[in-house]
């Protein structure tokens, strides 16, 4: 089965940087979509950021972009959200996720609606 397991997680001061990993297995990896979500307390689950099955394009939300840099790597089956110049309000639990379907055309998914396999989530705090 799809496993997705997220690690980089943790406390850091505002201005400061951290990289999540996110780890892939069970199904052939370069042919999905991929993506970044984040879930703050009392908020609901927002995206951040998407990549392509080749990696050639990406996006961004507009809270992030200029600061944050996601790439995957088809060999090692392994997607990365850098993120530098942390914000307090980056605050929150970020998801890996992959999208239900294999194959399609060149572009990013943007809707959560298209994820359908997650990670189990890996905390990430910004102290001011």
């Amino acid at each position: 089965q799809v496993q997705l397991v997220e690690s980089g997680g943790g406390l850091v001061q505002a201005g400061g940087s951290l990289r999540l990993s996110c780890a892939a297995s069970g199904r052939t990896f370069s042919l999905y979509r991929m993506g970044w979500f984040r879930q703050a307390p009392g908020k609901e689950r927002e995206f951040v950021s998407g990549i392509s099955r080749s990696g050639s394009r990406t996006a961004y939300a507009d809270s992030v972009k200029g600061r944050f840099t996601i790439s995957r790597d088809n060999a090692k089956n392994t997607v990365d959200l850098q993120m530098n110049s942390l914000k307090p309000e980056d605050t929150a639990v970020y998801y890996c996720a992959q999208v239900s379907s294999p194959r399609l055309p060149l572009g990013v998914s943007l809707s959560e609606d298209e994820y359908g396999y997650w990670g189990q989530g890996t905390q990430v705090t910004v102290s001011s």
